[in-house]
């Protein structure tokens, strides 16, 4: 066989997987349903979900947890890639109409946070009350391919370090009810195979961070010349902080690799940790100006340390976390300064 002959053999075997590949990932591209759409994990999973050609439709119910204008702005901008964006109560309104065809369901759609202002039954109804009845409705779809939650690291209590195998010891409503949520998704797995998976995220920071998180209420607080309220003590937390596109990247890969990830709980952040303090240091340093601290009580239920353990991510699908944290700090004070301060909220 002459060099010229096993050259063009080559090629042949080339193209051949690569038409191969290509089949598959056409065949790939599916109908996903994005609950919790206009929030920042949400419009920025749908934005690359439809950048990749798949057909995206979301629920949002736009509660007045924080401003839902700027809820309303991220759905603006998800909704003119493509998407389309339902306004709709998980736990009461009625969505079955739009599952018909659902191949995937991300539900990211939850009450966050661990405000003593939030009552117990607001965790209730929004994490377990509307998880149980997206499970009940998802049942009912023969087309579903994965139904992947969204959890938190804040399942593991006051120390969030170790890995997926670790006793969740949750220290707050909000963890309390994440953690029942995920295993009532887990549960209807075990029982009767639905193809679930649940993801803890850790940290998640960045473009569109809600308004009652650390870097948002300390980038306004600088723009505006405000003091920011800090609870005693918490500059020396520590914590994964992970910038939402190393999120996103960890959703796509469980997404293109369901078939190692179903049944599974996969922990989904950066293992570089650092404290709070820190991270205030680099907003001052990258907007070039002190923030003025005024100290408030510690608050019960706060995590003293998160440091994701992502080895699980790592040798299953070979989750690579990359965005250094002054990068995505910097990211998100330019969309702060572009978006939202010309705004005025």
């Amino acid at each position: 066989m002459t060099w010229c002959h096993k050259l063009t053999l080559a090629t042949f075997e080339f193209l051949s997987n690569l038409q191969i590949r290509l089949f598959l990932w056409y065949d790939f591209l599916v109908k996903i349903l994005i609950t919790g759409i206009a929030g920042a994990i949400g419009s920025h999973l749908a934005e690359r979900l439809i950048s990749e050609g798949h057909d995206v439709i979301g629920i949002d119910a736009f509660k007045p947890y924080y401003d839902p204008k700027l809820k309303k702005i991220n759905a603006r901008e998800v909704e003119s890639t493509g998407a389309k964006v339902y306004d709709i109560d998980l736990a009461t309104g009625q969505y079955e109409h739009l599952l018909t065809d659902v191949d995937v369901i991300f539900h990211l759609a939850a009450q966050p946070g661990i405000s003593a202002a939030t009552p117990f039954d607001t965790y209730l109804h929004d994490n377990l009350l509307a998880t149980h009845r997206l499970i009940e409705a998802a049942k009912k779809i023969p087309s579903l391919k994965a139904f992947i939650h969204a959890s938190t690291s804040s399942v593991y209590g006051a120390r969030a370090t170790g890995d997926e195998t670790s006793t969740p010891q949750p220290i707050s409503h909000y963890g309390v009810t994440k953690l029942a949520a995920e295993q009532l998704a887990l549960a209807q797995h075990r029982e009767s195979g639905m193809p679930i998976v649940v993801l803890r995220f850790f940290s998640v920071y960045g473009p569109r961070e809600r308004p009652d998180k650390l870097y948002h209420k300390l980038i306004k607080a600088i723009s505006e010349g405000n003091p920011l309220h800090l609870h005693e003590g918490s500059e020396h937390h520590v914590r994964s902080y992970t910038f939402i596109h190393d999120i996103i990247e960890g959703c796509v890969l469980v997404l293109k690799n369901l078939d190692k990830a179903i049944g599974q709980i996969f922990n989904l952040g950066t293992d570089k940790t650092m404290t709070t303090g820190e991270g205030i240091t680099l907003i001052e340093k990258i907007m070039g100006k002190k923030a003025e601290i005024v100290r408030t009580p510690r608050r019960p239920g706060d995590v003293l340390e998160t440091g994701a353990n992502i080895a699980k991510m790592r040798d299953t699908f070979g989750y690579d976390p990359k965005v250094e944290l002054e990068d995505g700090l910097q990211a998100q004070v330019e969309w702060y300064m572009q978006t939202i301060a010309p705004k005025g909220k």
